[in-house]
């Protein structure tokens, strides 16, 4: 499958983006509990959606976008910011980078796609990148945080494959707006009977969350989902090792964090490991 720079540039804006969701949930949603954010990131942005497409799943695609929804939004969110709560985010982003590896095994599985060992090898040497970017000597481990970490890039994994092997003939906006509100109604109950509450959310607290859903979830999930159905499953999940890039270097600029040369070499690595994953692509 030939590789188009449009294509990757496109897609590589959703994990960027993404990278911001620690930045932005640590220092604007500290009261909020995961599946909350969850759900105020899906719910809204897919109704918004739903208005501008008008367009209704059909057939076999109710269910479908529920699965996808729960796979790509509902646990995987949840799954997400349980791992961010409760692990350094060094860990968190060392255990979700599992995810490309997890894809190339299961593209091979579901998909039929032809196991290359370069493409195991680029998302091990991916991992590493993120390793050397994100984790410090002084991390804790949080077996809990651990498996919600492992169960998230799982979850994301399973939607990115099943996304791809299930692909309808709609536009990116429509699959989108499915995922996104099938995802969200399935946080409701959670929110409603386990968390009880929402908080009454101030003006940060709104910034963040129009941060979240509108760009971080409407924009984005788009972009990544147009991009699921143009490119090889791994080289897709390959991008998202540029999240904790984002992460690492929003830190920096916004809250005085150092940037050490260990981190410049995983930068150097998580590049490498992406194209590496492209040209094995081919």
């Amino acid at each position: 499958m030939t590789t188009k720079p449009s294509d990757l540039a496109l897609t590589a804006i959703a994990p960027i983006v993404w990278g911001s969701t620690y930045l932005v949930t640590t220092e604007m949603l500290p009261d909020f509990s995961p599946s909350t954010v969850a759900m105020l990131r899906a719910l809204p942005a897919g109704l918004l959606l739903l208005v501008i497409v008008r367009q209704l799943p059909a057939g076999t695609w109710w269910l479908r976008a529920f699965v996808l929804g729960a796979l790509n939004i509902s646990l995987f969110l949840t799954m997400l910011f349980v791992a961010a709560y409760r692990l350094p985010g060094g860990v968190a982003g060392t255990v979700l980078a599992a995810q490309p590896l997890i894809v190339v095994f299961l593209a091979s599985w579901l998909l039929g796609a032809r196991l290359r060992p370069v493409a195991v090898i680029a998302a091990l040497v991916g991992m590493g990148g993120v390793a050397l970017l994100v984790l410090t000597p002084s991390a804790a481990l949080d077996l809990i945080g651990v498996a919600a970490g492992l169960a998230g890039a799982g979850s994301m994994a399973l939607g990115v494959t099943l996304t791809r092997k299930w692909q309808p003939s709609v536009k990116p906006l429509a699959l989108t707006a499915w995922q996104l509100t099938a995802g969200g109604l399935l946080l409701v109950p959670v929110v409603l009977f386990v968390d009880h509450s929402i908080p009454i959310p101030t003006a940060s607290n709104l910034i963040g969350l129009m941060w979240l859903g509108l760009v971080g979830a409407a924009l984005t999930y788009v972009l990544w989902f147009r991009g699921i159905g143009r490119l090889n499953p791994s080289v897709a999940s390959s991008l998202l090792f540029l999240s904790p890039v984002t992460a690492v270097m929003l830190g920096w600029a916004f809250l005085g964090e150092k940037l050490t040369l260990l981190q410049i070499t995983g930068i150097g690595v998580v590049l490498g490991s992406i194209w590496l994953s492209q040209r094995a692509s081919h």
